[in-house]
């Protein structure tokens, strides 16, 4: 394929997704892929994928999914099987698009199920690990009850607005998450099958005040996993810890991301070792 542009748009399928690429191309050093959380999208991540470009000096390829930011709507209503279907389907058309080597993914809560989904699901050999901040393996009491939450909040406050500024169309990402968590189908989820088989390392974050899951998610993941799995829960951070603990967590992806990198004959610049 041409060189990625620093921005630009993905076309994959019928969909444009945006996507932003920091640092070097993948064919010049190993790449991190980061996977948005359920109202995420590139805007949303702030700074946080440039602080690991300078932390890693590995690539940082990051996008939107259909529904979110500047990239195509998504169709509605989303399926309770819409994680599997970015998973198997959409994520391996998007690696193959930009040219993608060796490196990461790096998810954040639906982006980390995304993750360990598709590392379960395809023996990616161009992936070496998994960081998967604030992952859902099975859906919880307290996950629904804080999707219900916002549900309301959606309806009665600017939340509306405020999520307006990051998402061309603020009820296509807002609905299209909302509605699939709560939908009672969705109560039976469950990729915690996926864990077992995931054949490389696995870093997982965690705040230790979420209220989107309890620790029981880190629990599974050590129950399930055959491959290396190194914890940090966060103390004082929710569910977004690289925002409300940025150099903690920060410390935490670099240091992880560097030792699989460098182990692979890869150093932090994506030199030879």
């Amino acid at each position: 394929m041409s060189a990625l542009s620093p921005s630009g748009i993905l076309k994959i399928g019928s969909a444009e997704l945006e996507y932003r690429m920091i640092g070097p191309a993948p064919d010049k050093a190993p790449t991190i892929v980061m996977l948005h959380e359920g109202l995420g999208c590139v805007g949303l991540w702030g700074d946080f994928p440039e602080k690991i470009q300078a932390a890693t000096g590995a690539g940082v390829f990051v996008y939107s999914r259909a529904g979110y930011g500047q990239s195509s709507p998504a169709e509605l209503p989303r399926q309770p099987d819409y994680m599997h279907v970015e998973a198997l389907d959409v994520l391996p058309r998007i690696l193959d698009a930009i040219g993608f080597r060796r490196g990461l993914l790096l998810g954040h809560s639906d982006g980390a199920s995304i993750a360990t989904i598709y590392a379960g699901g395809i023996q990616d050999h161009r992936v070496r690990g998994l960081i998967l901040i604030a992952p859902h393996f099975i859906v919880e009491d307290i996950s629904v009850n804080s999707i219900a939450e916002i549900k309301t909040t959606y309806a009665t406050t600017d939340l509306k607005e405020k999520l307006a500024r990051w998402h061309k169309d603020a009820d296509n990402a807002f609905v299209g998450w909302n509605d699939a968590w709560l939908d009672p189908k969705f109560r039976d989820w469950d990729i915690s099958e996926s864990l077992a088989y995931v054949r490389v390392p696995i870093a997982i974050i965690q705040g230790e005040h979420d209220s989107y899951g309890t620790l029981r998610q880190i629990e599974i993941a050590l129950e399930e996993c055959y491959c290396p799995v190194d914890v940090s829960v966060i103390a004082g951070a929710a569910h977004a810890p690289h925002r409300e603990a940025a150099s903690i967590t920060l410390n935490a992806v670099s240091d992880f991301a560097n030792r699989l990198l460098k182990f692979h004959g890869e150093g932090a610049l994506g030199r030879a070792a």
